[in-house]
Order: structure tokens, then sequence, then C-alpha cells
């Protein structure tokens, strides 16, 4: 082995010299982009104004019902609410990050269709999240149909074959009688009426079951808001101001940074199922998850908080679970294993409310 001679020295210390303004680049970048868009969004927030709210009551969670009796393979619209062919379409829509379109079913009603990546992660984790008992949006996989009269597509057309054919949608239903407030109007995990409730505390603990790392709200507008308030007529026509989670598509995955997070991976999923609960330090539980607000979902949640959600989640079985995986589109082999993992976290919560203090990683995986 040779001496470096200068010329060879004088490349070192180049790629030195390049490695540490890289470095120096990257740490500026990852102060001054969050910053970028705080302000951006704070901007869009104060020229929004208050929320025009109608409502004479507000709420975040109701029961769906005996958990243990609840048909996930329907959902929260039912069997009978699942959209009805023939399908006529009324619009695309070119917001948002992937292909949609809005359309009419056989009973004229309202629906907005999309497809990508996010399609079975949302009907999967709005079925899970409402049979703990938080407002969904009523959803549902649709694995194959036709829509008639299109016209005019841009993006969208990929997502159709010949007649209209289409393969693999989300299905949401658009209710009309609804006032919706989304974007500037929506909610921040640290602004809400609901702050330090078990509701929503358990609403937290869901997010972390479900691996929902896109914790992003009011405060994220700029970049949008997952958050958001919807009013419903109540039958003593007042009407309700209910608090949701309206894009659960960051979910079933691996939690994490924008490295290494991903949706609907069971393998990264099932991977960090021992990491879900890490231990209990007194009255608070310590949690594995990381995500977009990693501080506002797992902090300060208490024992206690755990003990109320497993009163209602806690009696959910494999077999419903597994019915609600089929009904998102999953394969044989993703039912068995989103199955056993979303199991395999519930088995932790119950350990933590029967007051187990302490995880080992071999007990915590099975």
């Amino acid at each position: 082995m040779h001496p470096a001679t200068g010329e060879e020295l004088t490349q070192i210390d180049e790629l030195a010299t390049t490695g540490v303004w890289l470095v120096a680049l990257l740490a500026i970048a990852a102060i001054a982009v969050p910053a970028f868009w705080r302000v951006q969004s704070a901007i869009r927030i104060r020229r929004a104004g208050e929320r025009p709210m109608h409502s004479t009551r507000v709420a975040l969670w109701r029961p769906a019902g005996r958990v243990d009796t609840l048909d996930l393979a329907a959902g929260p619209g039912g069997r009978d609410g699942a959209p009805l062919p023939p399908f006529t379409f009324v619009e695309e829509h070119l917001a948002g990050t992937r292909p949609c379109v809005s359309l009419r079913d056989a009973r004229g009603r309202a629906w907005r269709v999309k497809w990508g990546d996010e399609v079975q992660v949302e009907a999967l984790a709005t079925r899970l999240a409402w049979a703990a008992g938080y407002f969904v949006e009523t959803t549902y996989f649709v694995r194959q149909g036709r829509l008639e009269g299109l016209r005019d597509l841009t993006r969208a057309s990929s997502c159709f074959g010949e007649g209209g054919v289409f393969q693999n949608a989300r299905f949401e239903l658009e209710e009309e009688m609804v006032i919706k407030h989304f974007d500037e109007h929506s909610w921040a995990w640290n602004d809400n009426p609901f702050i330090g409730t078990r509701e929503l505390n358990g609403l937290k603990i869901v997010m972390m079951w479900l691996s929902n790392w896109d914790a992003k709200d009011v405060r994220d507008v700029a970049r949008g808001s997952n958050t958001a308030v919807f009013e419903y007529p109540t039958r003593q026509g007042h009407r309700e101001a209910r608090y949701l989670i309206t894009d659960w598509g960051g979910a079933l995955g691996r939690w994490g940074n924008v490295v290494n997070r991903g949706r609907w991976d069971c393998a990264g999923f099932t991977e960090q199922t021992p990491h879900f609960v890490e231990g209990v330090d007194g009255e608070f539980v310590r949690w594995g998850y990381s995500g977009q607000r990693t501080a506002d979902i797992a902090d300060g949640i208490r024992v206690s908080d755990v003990r109320w959600l497993v009163e209602h989640v806690g009696a959910l079985k494999g077999s419903q679970i597994g019915d609600a995986v089929r009904a998102s589109g999953g394969t044989p082999d993703e039912i068995d294993c989103f199955t056993g993992a979303l199991t395999a976290r519930l088995d932790q919560l119950r350990m933590v409310a029967r007051g187990v203090r302490t995880f080992s990683r071999a007990i915590a995986s099975n």
C-alpha cells in the first residue's frame, strides 16, 4: 500500500469539504422547510377567520354498538348502504394527489371515488376506527365495476378501461345534508373541545394501533389537514358538530419518518408490533410510535385511558378483523397477517388495562 499522493490528498480533502457542506445544507433544510410550512399554514388560518359553526353541541366519540357483534365487513354504512350499480359519472376532481371522480349510484346517492395506494388502507382503517366508537366517513372498497357517462377525463382516465370499467376503488359517501369544515376550519390535536378527555386520548391510541403516521391537523393546512368537523342535523332540529379524521391513508404499514414509513405493508406493520407498547411509567404509557406529530399523539396517555378504550374495543374478535381486511381487498395472506398483528396489538392494550407494566419483546409479540 503506497502513501497517498498530493493529488489524492487534495481529492480526499475536497470530498470531505463537500460532505461537510452537504450535512450543513441538510441541517438547514430540516429547519427551514418545516418553518416555511408553519408560516404558510398560519397565514391561511388567519385569513380564513373563525369556523362558521351552526351546532349546539359537539361530539368526538359514540359507541357503534356491542363490539363483538359488529359487522366489520359492511362497516359503518352497513350492507344495505353499499354503493349500488349502475354508476353514473358526475365530475372529475383535480385537487388532491390521486385520481378522483364523483358519481351517483342506482339509489341516487353521491359518492366520491378514489384510486391509488391509500384505497385499501382507508377501507380497513375506517372500519376499525368505527368499531372503536369514532366518527368516520362511510367507505367501501369496490373491487370492480363500470362507470357510465364518462367524459372529459384528465388524470383519472388511466383508472378506466374500455366501456368505463374500473378496478380497486374506494367509494366514500357524500352526505349532502351535512355541513363539512375542512382545511383552515378543521381542528388541531392541541386545540379542540376534548383536550384531556379519555375520548381524545382513545383516538390517539387508535391512531397508534393502526400505525397512522399522517397526523397532520389544521396547523399543517398548507400541506393538507387530515382533521375535519362535520355538522349533522339532529332530530330536534339542531346540529351536532362531530370531530373526526378524514384521511386514514397513512396507516397499516411502518410508522416513522419520511424515509422509512409506509402504508398497507403488513410485513413492516408486524415488525413494529412488538414495539407498539414499550412499557408503563407511573400512570403513563410509553409507546414506540413516531409520526408527523409524535408528541401530540403519544405523550400524556394514561393507563386509565387504555383501560377505558379496552372496555369498548377489547372484545373485538380476530374473525371480525379478518372480515374487515377481506372487505378492504386483502389477499388471504394479508388477511392472516393483518389479523394476527392487529390482534397482537390489542393484546398489548389488554395487558396494560390489566396492570402489566413491563413489556418484553417476546411477550409483546405474542
